[in-house]
């Protein structure tokens, strides 16, 4: 089972399970551990690969998908008891979260998606399609860092560009490759969620920043009901990093909304 951490605030108070991105590991949830314990049951999961959860099962699986990640999220909840959560993701944790709400939308109270990945540009195409031809010459980190400084390239993204390239640092290549991998095969998925609208109350939170993903946010909330979106001036894509107080309060109010409008 991957590895979790939680802290209660009550029996009876509603559960938040964080889903952090690729390269990263729970402890990127650092500034919002304690504004959302005060209000909420809080979940804490580290995916496969990624900080505690690096078993010796993960070297026999040379295919990685989301909806066997997604699965290994609904085990841990299961696990708990946990018959029904609010989720918090960043960047392609957004991902695993919108597939896990696809097939059990009944487990999801509400999403909020920090730096949501819906759509790869033109430049993040490129990007993944010059990754791909060189991801089994150079040295992952190296690549990695690349995608941050594409991804985060201003003075004011440096702390949250250095907060994932130094969680980077705890991966290995094989698993950069897996990861990486999964990635470039996720535009059909996407597409899909792009068109479809889950019926279930998002909250997508972006930085005004966010060049490579909030145009497509923008469009895609046109379309679907059940979501809206908040900008943060002055941010780029590691919203909760960047600007954690209005993003914790933001997702808190909104999380109290829906469950004051459904109980």
């Amino acid at each position: 089972m991957l590895h979790y951490k939680i802290h209660h605030h009550s029996p009876d108070s509603h559960w938040v399970t964080f889903v952090h991105g690729a390269g990263g590991n729970s402890s990127i949830w650092y500034k919002q551990v304690r504004a959302f314990k005060e209000n909420f049951n809080v979940l804490l999961i580290d995916l496969r690969g990624h900080g505690k959860s690096k078993r010796p099962i993960y070297e026999k699986l040379k295919k990685y998908s989301f909806k066997v990640i997604g699965d290994e999220v609904i085990e841990v909840l299961d696990h708990l008891k946990i018959n029904s959560s609010h989720f918090v993701g960043i960047s392609l944790g957004t991902i695993i979260i919108r597939e896990i709400t696809e097939r059990f939308p009944e487990r999801t109270t509400s999403m909020v998606l920090g730096g949501a990945v819906m759509k790869l540009n033109t430049k993040g195409q490129l990007l993944m399609k010059i990754g791909d031809a060189l991801k089994s010459v150079l040295p992952y980190l190296i690549l990695y860092k690349i995608f941050a400084f594409v991804i985060l390239p201003k003075k004011s993204h440096r702390e949250s560009r250095n907060l994932f390239i130094n969680e980077a640092k705890k991966l290995y290549q094989k698993e950069f490759k897996r990861w990486f991998s999964l990635v470039a095969e996720v535009n059909p998925l996407l597409s899909f969620f792009r068109t479809k609208d889950s019926e279930v109350p998002t909250l997508y939170i972006m930085g005004e920043e966010d060049h490579m993903f909030l145009p497509s946010i923008r469009k895609l909330i046109l379309n679907h009901s059940s979501a809206e979106l908040y900008v943060i001036s002055n941010c780029g894509h590691v919203v909760n990093v960047e600007q954690p107080d209005i993003f914790n309060n933001e997702a808190i109010q909104f999380m109290k909304r829906i469950v004051s409008s459904k109980y």
